[in-house]
């Protein structure tokens, strides 16, 4: 039976503030600070644990191998080399499982599988060399060629994302739905990190019907007050797009093509004068897992950050009052992932598929996250300095860290 499957990327222990993202604010401004590995993990595990016990499907990808060694040597450099580029070998950001790939559903495509394409990620060179091993963990998790494709990244001429710019809405999970691709134009002061032809690429491999397809662009204020991705301005689920008045170029034009495309489209959108771009971007109150829970109720998993706006509360509460689709908002505490620039639904990539046909060693329950808690807490560095990147001792904690945890989850050949 296919359902949706959220993966978690679990916080890997190099998880720091070197402050790699340009145009991501948070990230930005919280560049120099000590991180807490330790805690940011078991904040993820947590909100995992939570999912679990709403009855979500809940799954995982571990850390990729840090430091990159490999990377390095490619780029000819060293410690002496560039600070950049060290800090970029050590980097965590693959925690944020949204960017791991772009996912198309079995009842979408042209041969009635799933289709993933990894993201390239090449904007952001810290982030540019993460795809073959994200690559590895996919073909691995989703090994069964009969149930599902998973593809190469697009050209790096091509920026590419992943699932943090593309959205989905349909009547259930295993129906053909409308898939919706955002993408940005450059000539901002920060980079927009999606390209239109990259969204094109993915949608043709996936064998896409394109009378069930949209390319949308995003809006060029969205990104220059810090929505990176589409995920902090905007995020669907089934029949409902939950977006900002301005996170789109064309807001007016795009409602109306989802309407003749989807006519079960339910649209919600939030005006700025409720909640300020600003705020909504410093809130991450998009960048929530919009779910649908066991009783077909509507659920908006939230940052704490979110929930303690008071602007945000005000609509929030405005919202569940009526008789609108969202009918619960459940705040969870993500801190040292928000205060790196990714929210809730930055730690998930959602899969639509039948577990039984996915890796199993990828799949949580009670007693594999009690496992993983258990490997956290004994090798997870408590904090990291970004000055102490490229230090050997920590370096050899970090490698020792992640080898624990393949073992404990039965996946050495990822090491």
């Amino acid at each position: 039976m296919l359902t949706e499957i959220n993966f978690d990327g679990i916080v890997g222990p190099s998880h720091n503030h070197a402050g790699l993202s340009l145009g991501n604010l948070a990230a930005t401004a919280h560049a120099g600070e000590v991180s807490y590995p330790r805690a940011a993990a078991l904040q993820g595990l947590d909100k995992m644990r939570g999912n679990l016990a709403l009855g979500l499907a809940q799954g995982f990808f571990v850390p990729l191998p840090r430091p990159n060694g490999r990377w390095l040597a490619r780029l000819a450099a060293d410690e002496a080399t560039d600070r950049a580029l060290l800090d970029g070998a050590w980097s965590a950001s693959a925690m944020w499982a949204a960017n791991a790939a772009t996912v198309s559903p079995a009842p979408d495509t042209f041969d009635g599988r799933c289709h993933l394409t990894v993201a390239n990620l090449v904007t952001m060179p810290h982030r540019a060399h993460e795809w073959p091993d994200t690559l590895r963990q996919l073909r691995l998790a989703f090994a069964d060629e009969r149930h599902f494709a998973v593809h190469g990244p697009v050209p790096p001429s091509f920026g590419d994302e992943g699932a943090a710019n593309h959205m989905r809405m349909a009547t259930g999970h295993d129906r053909p739905g409308l898939e919706i691709f955002v993408y940005g134009r450059s000539g901002g002061a920060f980079p927009a990190r999606q390209h239109q032809q990259a969204s094109r690429i993915v949608a043709r491999r996936h064998g896409l019907d394109p009378a069930r397809l949209l390319f949308v662009e995003q809006s060029a204020e969205a990104i220059a007050a810090g929505a990176f991705h589409n995920d902090v301005v905007a995020v669907s689920n089934g029949q409902l797009l939950f977006a900002h008045e301005k996170a789109f170029a064309e807001p007016q034009r795009v409602y109306r093509e989802i309407r003749e495309r989807f006519a079960e489209a339910e649209i919600v959108e939030v005006p700025d004068s409720a909640v300020s771009l600003a705020e909504a971007v410093q809130s991450y109150l998009f960048n929530a897992q919009l779910v649908t829970l066991p009783g077909a109720e509507q659920a908006l998993i939230v940052p704490t950050e979110a929930w303690d706006s008071a602007s945000v509360r005000r609509f929030l509460d405005g919202m569940t009052a009526g008789n609108g689709p969202v009918r619960r908002v459940i705040p969870v505490d993500v801190r040292q992932s928000m205060a790196n620039g990714g929210g809730p639904a930055c730690l998930r990539l959602r899969v639509v598929a039948d577990p039984a046909t996915v890796d199993p060693r990828f799949l949580l329950d009670e007693a594999k996250a009690d496992a993983i808690e258990q490997v956290i807490s004994a090798h997870w560095p408590e904090q990291i300095d970004p000055v102490d990147l490229g230090n050997a001792a920590l370096a050899g904690t970090v490698r020792t860290a992640r080898i624990a945890l393949l073992k404990s989850l039965e996946l050495e050949q990822l090491a």
